[in-house]
């Protein structure tokens, strides 16, 4: 397909003279860039299908150079940069050193806000409103795009209490197609479904309020009279009195892929005073018909290709399995054994593939929506009566609950299990989706037990321990596939780790799955002549001390982690060693620097930040005084 219109692009002011018929095409030559884009790698799909139509009439309604505009979680931003020149970089799009797939507003002007988690849309629009109207006063319009599942997250209505409150002139946009990555749950969810079933109160509505406003009022009572019937029955007509209810004018619902009525809703609403929310309905893949009957699976697919019918064909997958797999397998199989053990998620269990124990353990299976903070003080409350609770969610996404951890767990020293998925660099999700903060927040509160398992051997033996723990416990696994380390695995014991090797030179103690790149620069450096021992930490908080002091005594000690640099596994390292009294002129911590991340393949960061074999293996050299340049120059002699 040739980009006709597309390619022609440079910002959204060329889309100004298109006729009807040219923006139904330009919807196509969008759609038609998604596709060359996910059959070559995974990138979100079905949710930028969904708001194609969506995204051409903002931006031929508002002047977002100007207007302010969050897309909230982020992921559904693709159309967006597509429509605003950066069509000739797509291509890039969630490779190094390319387009994010996310809001960046180092990319473009008209990116705001680096974006990836859900709910915060509607507060840092409102925030910039209120700082427009005091700094400028010139009408700048702003407008938040929330759907995909994030409307149920708290602070939503926290922002939607507080732009009543200040009754800022404020669009909301809400992208109602009935999912999140998966399907939506919950109440609100209901109530939004039950919006979809009255669509006929636009017309009737209006036709309703002439008749009402038009009665001759005969007096106060007639007057509250009157208001109470036209309040009930805006109720029976609508499904929007919860906004209305709370200061907002609702206006909906309104058909999200027919690009004329939501340019007509759009300008009717755009100048309407106090906040306004628009309640537009989309159909997740829309305009690709695999990605309407399966919009989970095509959230974001792994990568196919179209065959001469243009049918989807799967490109093979690798045998191998990923530590999310590994996690899901052990839950799966204390569940089966433990009626007392639970799980629950918070709007990812395609992500961490819960979806066997979604159908098979029910009654044992929460999904709370994006609400994470809901759903560790849920788990608190299960734990203080008795059952066994594992909180699955992505470690990025933990974070959200940091005060749910510290007050209901921690403090009350409650035997949760927080299963911290995608711990560590992300890759191409970026630094919104990288989970490099776990083991600092963690291992911060008291009663908190940290572990991070060296490959996926321990994965269900962290997790059985955890379970028989009368405490809290973390254990963190990256996104990636597994790495088998070959040995026989140590029994897991509080605060122990596990030697595999002692050297005389020095000692590289991994947290986690660096161990593999621990055992890789070891070997390396014993054919380099440098005997260098290694350590499988296993164990965050509490750190194994016995363990850094025979390190210590044996020469140079280098600690590896995925992680931030401040307050990790190597901080742990370096207290301990100083409780010990020990001289810590010969430890090195490689870790992540103090910085954000970019987006790409996990190898390469890795690389770059040296957390990898190399990067160990110059740092032993430098500790063995052996350097690159005398080593380079004797090569060349």
């Amino acid at each position: 397909m040739s980009f006709e219109i597309l390619s022609g692009i440079r910002s959204p002011q060329d889309m100004k003279g298109l006729s009807d018929a040219q923006l139904e095409q330009l919807s196509g030559e969008v759609r038609e860039a998604l596709l060359t884009v996910v059959e070559d790698r995974a990138a979100h799909f079905s949710s930028n299908l969904g708001v194609v139509e969506l995204c051409i009439a903002l931006h031929l309604t508002f002047d977002f150079s100007r207007d302010r505009l969050i897309w909230d979680t982020g992921h559904q931003i693709y159309p967006h940069k597509l429509l605003t020149g950066r069509f000739p970089q797509f291509s890039t799009i969630r490779r190094r050193g390319g387009l994010m797939g996310y809001p960046n507003p180092v990319e473009s002007e008209y990116d705001l806000f680096v974006t990836g988690h859900a709910g915060s849309s509607v507060s840092t629009v409102l925030g910039m409103k209120a700082a427009d109207d005091m700094l400028f006063n010139d009408g700048r319009r702003s407008v938040a795009v929330i759907g995909d599942g994030a409307l149920p997250s708290g602070i939503v209505f926290e922002a939607m209490n507080n732009a009543t409150e200040l009754k800022k002139d404020l669009l909301v946009i809400l992208n109602d197609n009935k999912m999140g990555i998966c399907r939506r749950v919950g109440g609100l969810a209901s109530y939004l479904d039950k919006a979809r079933v009255a669509p006929f109160y636009n017309g009737l509505k209006r036709d309703v309020s002439w008749l009402l406003n038009r009665v001759p009022l005969l007096g106060q009572s007639t007057e509250e009279m009157l208001g109470s019937f036209k309040d009930a029955v805006k109720s029976f007509l609508h499904g929007g009195m919860l906004f209305e209810e709370m200061g907002f004018r609702y206006i909906g619902p309104v058909d999200g892929h027919d690009i004329r009525s939501l340019r007509r809703y759009l300008e009717m609403v755009k100048d309407v005073s106090g906040p306004v929310l628009l309640h537009v309905f989309t159909e997740k893949g829309h305009g690709f018909e695999p990605a309407c009957k399966d919009p989970v699976k095509f959230h974001t697919p792994s990568p196919f290709r179209r065959d001469s019918e243009n049918e989807i064909v799967p490109v093979k997958k690798s045998a191998e399995i990923s530590y999310t797999e590994v996690m899901s397998d052990a839950i799966y199989r204390s569940m089966a054994e433990d009626r007392k053990v639970c799980v629950l998620t918070a709007a990812m269990c395609a992500g961490n593939r819960l979806e066997r124990i979604r159908e098979e353990f029910p009654d044992r299976f929460f999904d709370t929506g994006i609400c994470e903070g809901h759903a560790v003080a849920f788990a608190g409350g299960m734990a203080k009566s008795g059952m066994k609770p594992i909180v699955d969610i992505y470690s990025t996404f933990l974070q959200r609950s940091f005060d749910q951890i510290f007050q209901e767990v921690a403090l009350q020293n409650l035997p949760v299990v927080f299963c911290m998925d995608r711990a560590g660099l992300c890759g191409p999700d970026g630094p919104t989706h990288h989970g490099v903060f776990d083991n600092s927040y963690m291992r911060i509160f008291p009663n908190m037990i940290v572990t991070a398992p060296g490959d996926e051997q321990e994965i269900a033996p962290l997790l059985d321990f955890a379970l028989q723990s009368t405490s809290p416990v973390s254990i963190r696994y990256p996104k990636t596939k597994t790495e088998t380390v070959v040995r026989e695995v140590a029994p897991v014991v509080l605060g122990k780790a596990e030697v595999l090797s002692w050297g005389t030179d020095g000692t590289i103690i991994a947290c986690g799955t660096m161990l593999s790149q621990a055992v890789s620069a070891a070997a390396i450096l014993q054919r380099q002549g440098i005997s260098v021992g290694v350590v499988n930490a296993r164990f965050v908080k509490p750190v194994d001390e016995t363990v850094v002091v025979q390190a210590a005594e044996r020469g140079f000690v280098i600690t590896i982690e995925e992680n931030a640099l401040c307050g990790g596994f190597g901080s742990a390292v370096l207290e301990a060693a100083a409780r010990h009294g020990l001289s810590t002129e010969r430890f090195r911590v490689l870790a992540i620097p103090d910085q954000f991340v970019e987006h790409g393949d996990r190898e390469e960061l890795l690389r770059d930040l040296g957390l990898d074999a190399a990067g160990l293996v110059r740092t032993a050299k430098e500790l063995a005084g052996v350097s690159v340049e005398a080593e380079s120059a004797a090569a060349v002699g």
